[in-house]
């Protein structure tokens, strides 16, 4: 049942302008972002710069082109997420899915699964670009396999809040203005908190465990925090829709 769900909310979201659009203005920076990184990469490695000072095509390309992914997420996410629940909250449809066969586990996940299927596909469509250009150059494989996953793991944190944030309220522009307002916050943490740099509050900060991805490392530190992030948002998403079923 959770697939059907999956299916059914990857469908609504082609069946939507909003999903389309996000999805050709996003991949089309994304394009723009690869194409300047090759150029670029072409203009600086042919000056003159000394051998020990030459970077690989993978990194040089790489670290642009998944810094920017990371950066447009923290938009695109917010206006999937703000109408997965409160949209069912405001047209009074959430009674049906109180009543229909399902778990309350087995609808947040099938929302959350169809919007990760969505996200995924612009992850894939990076990949794709990466792997080109082992076409006339070596790519480092592990490099582009750890920013796949960390950005992965970052755009499904960015969900999961979203979708709790969605099912606090029954207006969606609310819920995006939200959920973008938290998550910049955890984005930015450490930094906020730079004189504390070892401060409990810092482990907070999504761009702190990002970064090991980003350099191409894979540490499951790391990993353990996305997934409980994940996993404490969904949680709270399924309570909140306890509460109000119980008050229904």
């Amino acid at each position: 049942m959770i697939i059907n769900i999956a299916r059914k909310e990857l469908k609504s979201l082609f069946a939507s302008p909003m999903g389309w659009i996000i999805l050709a203005l996003l991949l089309f920076v994304f394009g723009t972002y690869f194409f300047q990184g090759v150029d670029q990469y072409f203009q600086v490695m042919s000056g003159s710069i000394r051998p020990e000072e030459r970077q690989g095509v993978t990194e040089f390309v790489g670290q642009n082109l998944f810094g920017i992914a990371s950066f447009v997420m923290l938009f695109a996410v917010p206006l999937l997420t703000m109408r997965l629940i409160s949209e069912e909250r405001r047209s009074q449809t959430l009674t049906f899915l109180f009543s229909a066969p399902l778990s309350l586990t087995e609808i947040v996940l099938g929302k959350f699964l169809g919007l990760m299927s969505f996200l995924t596909i612009l992850i894939v469509f990076i990949v794709l670009m990466m792997v080109s250009l082992n076409i006339w150059a070596d790519i480092d494989y592990g490099y582009v396999l750890a920013n796949s996953l960390g950005i992965w793991l970052l755009v499904a944190s960015f969900s999961a809040l979203g979708i709790y944030v969605s099912s606090l309220t029954k207006q969606p522009i609310v819920a995006g203005i939200i959920t973008f307002i938290a998550l910049f916050a955890l984005l930015i943490l450490d930094k906020f908190l730079a004189n504390t740099p070892n401060g409990p509050m810092t482990y907070l900060s999504l761009m702190r465990h990002f970064q090991p991805f980003s350099r191409g490392l894979l540490d499951t530190g790391d990993f353990v925090y996305f997934l409980l992030f994940i996993i404490t948002f969904l949680t709270l998403t399924v309570r909140r829709l306890d509460a109000d079923r119980l008050r229904g």
